[in-house]
């Protein structure tokens, strides 16, 4: 059910470990690639972000320029209303492009598919954090010109953007006119099947409040009708010619220009550079949004664009010595791609502080910039073991949200807390409530995430502080939405809910489900018994924060002690649920090629009928509570829900391939591998026009780190196993954890593990302890089991 769509042509997308490139440019194949190309070359720093459009504005599918946030609401209509739906969703908008610098050569207007190109240079270089365009081309006069620029999105500067813009008159006296804009200009609304995509609005979104122009800076201001932001939204130019030039500005509600027309002569040159600033606010005054948009431009202007690109470079200089992982293999397209993945996590979450990570980032606004589940069990992983102030930041959104999330679990007759499935600010936005709502797992992916976190950073004043009462609202939601069923001897049952597996909705015992509310309640208790103990005055002011009661952590204890989980004597695997072994297995042989993905081309009630599996949900529960199940019990539930398995969400193949490399399926586990790593490079979904896959790219790491690596890290604990594809000769990483920095170097004789900064730390390597420290910085162990053979002792 993999489906590969276009891999790059290398003779147009050469491989290069550190950059995405198009060498040449071929109209036809252009004209295809427009919409994957705005995601491929897309720049984002987590707060901002840029879709790849070409300075001319076209080709264009959508020149997307996102907010992390800024939304506006959506009514939602239903057919047939019933209490408890959502009534208002939340859509990220598309704010006014700034990117656009029009070129008029000889009152011609210059666009690369109309024009006679000579040479052609797009890259993306990972590692400077900039998108780059060089091209040069013959007019229909005979002159030939040249036009480099260099684009990025600040990390240091959140609120900014910045184009170089330089164009030389390579053999002939030429007039130009240069026309760099800021328009407001909302997508239509999208009629559309797909319920992934963004509806778009009807009508007016931003509400003009004012200008400000004055040489050549102009700033536009708005506000949103119902979620009320405030939007303030800037550019500014720094000119400079080797000839006179005249500069016209302009500006109204919806469209400020600024434009350059110069006469070159054979070598002049005209050069530009062009600052961006996007800032909103709940609060701010249409004057006060204006002032912090101007202020972001003041210091642009001041520091200059060569400072600017210094210092992007230096900050992914830094990201890479934290997050770089190199393999050593035949296929330099397999570094390409896992560079590309990983620049893609930097540039969704590096300045996301106060918000969560969108399932597309900010490369396009498919599910409407919501953040769902993906981002703590496919995301945080990685920001925990690289740069755990991000995942805390994450974290601390989480404990934001919970007081809607309170207010949504009394809405559905809970105690506790219910976070939404999907949501911007912390309202469920998900309409359908079968494969939203139901999926009570968040509540559960949350604490896991948060565990994960304070285990490994030592960050226990976090857990004290916040975790702690996420912890006792979540596990207070088990306890309610679960009971103790006479008929299955007491056991603890949760009814009515759905799992990741999306393609069955509404059952009894998720597998999955139950597994990680026990250790949600578990964790619960666990903590709150600690910080009784250990904090006990910052107990009492949690206790009576939240109402906790002495007997809540035994009812939080009990129900995880008695928690049902299903099982089959005659097959020996775990159900997914209750009812799932009685369904009737799904027709693949009969299934056409064309009708996958399944959910677009049959109805839900269809799948819900059926043994079909969207994605991993017990496969998954195998990964994440792996320390309770048996290697045997993992091969038999992987072999009988593997065969099962559309892979029709890109959540899938990661999860299947690091459980394959478990029980000793290298080669599968590498087949999975290959493709979740190409999953939006090859475009294998057919879907990457609307945007990166940010959780299955956070899933390409994980299949890396915890697949290959084999890390396990139950209670804090790093464990490795490693295992490495025939294919490969070595792989390498860092971790950053409690603290200390570790180097991972693996070949097939050996891994290397290197104390690289901090204090000694214990790791181990299958069952052997490994102390690392500063005074014996290299300590390599031959593998205890040999590469490429099963670990099923």
């Amino acid at each position: 059910m993999l489906r590969p769509r276009l891999i790059p042509p290398d003779d147009i997308f050469p491989p290069n470990p550190w950059v995405l490139e198009a060498i040449r440019y071929d109209a036809n194949l252009a004209q295809d690639l427009t919409g994957q190309a705005e995601t491929m070359f897309a720049l984002s720093n987590g707060y901002l972000g840029l879709r790849g459009v070409a300075e001319e504005g076209t080709p264009v599918r959508e020149a997307g320029t996102y907010l992390n946030g800024f939304y506006e609401h959506r009514p939602i209509s239903y057919g047939e209303h019933a209490y408890g739906f959502p009534t208002l969703g939340q859509s990220i908008l598309n704010c006014p492009n700034g990117t656009a610098v029009k070129l008029f050569v000889d009152d011609e207007p210059f666009v690369v598919p109309g024009a006679e190109i000579l040479s052609f240079r797009r890259s993306l270089d990972f590692r400077s954090g900039t998108l780059s365009r060089d091209v040069r081309w013959l007019t229909p006069a005979g002159k030939r010109l040249r036009l480099r620029t260099l684009r990025l999105v600040s990390l240091a500067h959140r609120h900014l953007a910045a184009i170089e813009y330089e164009l030389t008159a390579e053999d002939a006296v030429t007039e130009v006119v240069i026309s760099s804009e800021l328009r407001n200009e909302q997508p239509l609304a999208t009629d559309t099947n797909d319920p992934r995509l963004a509806e778009g609005f009807v009508g007016r979104v931003l509400h003009p409040t004012g200008t400000r122009s004055e040489a050549l800076r102009a700033i536009l201001s708005y506000r949103t009708r119902s979620s009320g932001l405030a939007l303030g939204c800037g550019m500014d130019h720094v000119v400079a010619a080797d000839c006179s030039l005249i500069t016209q500005p302009a500006c109204d509600d919806d469209l400020a220009t600024v434009v350059v027309r110069g006469i070159l002569a054979p070598g002049q040159s005209i050069r530009i550079h062009k600052f961006l600033s996007y800032h909103y606010s709940e609060a701010a005054s249409p004057e006060q949004i204006r002032a912090l948009t101007a202020w972001t431009l003041d210091r642009a202007v001041e520091s200059g664009f060569a400072a600017i690109l210094a210092q992007q470079r230096h900050d992914v200089e830094r990201f890479w010595a934290r997050a770089d992982v190199t393999v050593d293999c035949a296929s330099p397209r397999t570094q390409q791609a896992i560079r590309w993945n990983l620049f893609q996590l930097l540039q969704a979450s590096e300045r996301a502080e106060g918000h969560g990570i969108a399932a597309r980032g900010l490369t396009g606004r498919t599910y409407e910039g919501h953040y769902f589940w993906d981002t703590e069990i496919y995301v945080l992983p990685f920001l925990v073991y690289t740069k755990p102030l991000i995942a805390r930041s994450l974290l601390k959104y989480r404990y934001d949200m919970l007081d809607k999330a309170r207010a949504r679990a009394r809405e559905l007759g809970h105690r506790g807390a219910t976070f939404p499935w999907r949501t911007i600010n912390g309202e469920e936005a998900s309409a359908y409530y079968a494969a939203g709502t139901a999926q009570y797992h968040i509540n559960a992916d949350i604490a896991y995430a948060l565990r994960k976190y304070v285990e490994i950073s030592g960050d226990d004043e976090f857990l004290l502080h916040y975790g702690a009462e996420i912890l006792i609202e979540t596990a207070r939601l088990w306890c309610d939405l679960g009971f103790f069923s006479e008929r299955l001897g007491g056991r603890f049952c949760i009814n009515g809910v759905t799992g990741p597996d999306e393609y069955t909705a509404l059952v009894n015992n998720n597998c999955f489900t139950n597994l990680m509310a026990r250790e949600n309640m578990r964790y619960a208790a666990e903590t709150v018994r600690r910080l009784e103990r250990e904090h006990p005055d910052s107990f009492a002011v949690l206790a009576r924060r939240t109402g906790l009661a002495a007997t809540e952590p035994d009812a939080w204890e009990t129900a995880a002690e008695r928690m049902y989980l299903p099982y089959d004597e005659r097959l020996k695997v775990h159900p997914q649920d209750d009812n799932f072994l009685d369904l009737e297995k799904w027709d693949f042989a009969g299934t056409p090629e064309e009708h996958y993905p399944l959910l677009l081309h049959y109805h839900p009630l269809n799948l819900y009928r059926s043994q079909v599996i969207k994605q991993a949900d017990t496969v998954m529960a195998m990964f994440l509570l792996g320390d309770q199940f048996t290697p045997e019990a993992k091969r038999r539930n992987f072999e009988y829900y593997d065969p099962l398995t559309t892979h029709d969400s890109s959540l899938s193949v990661c999860i299947q391939s690091i459980v394959a490399n478990e029980i000793g399926l290298r080669e599968k586990a590498f087949h999975y591998f290959n493709f979740a790593l190409a999953m939006d490079m090859s475009d294998i979904g057919g879907n990457m026009m609307h945007g990166a896959h940010i959780a299955a790219i956070g899933g390409t790491w994980l299949a890396l780190v915890y697949g290959f690596a084999g890390l396990r890290d139950t209670q804090g604990r790093l464990t490795f196993n490693p295992c490495l594809p025939e294919a490969w000769a070595r792989l390498s990483f860092t971790l950053k954890a409690r603290g200390r920095t570790i180097g991972i170097d693996i070949d097939h004789r050996a891994a290397t593990y290197r104390l690289l900064a901090g204090e000694t730390l214990a790791i181990w390597q299958a069952d052997e302890r490994i102390d690392l420290s500063p005074d014996d910085a290299v300590v390599t162990r031959a593998f205890r089991i040999p590469a490429g053979k099963a670990d099923l002792s």
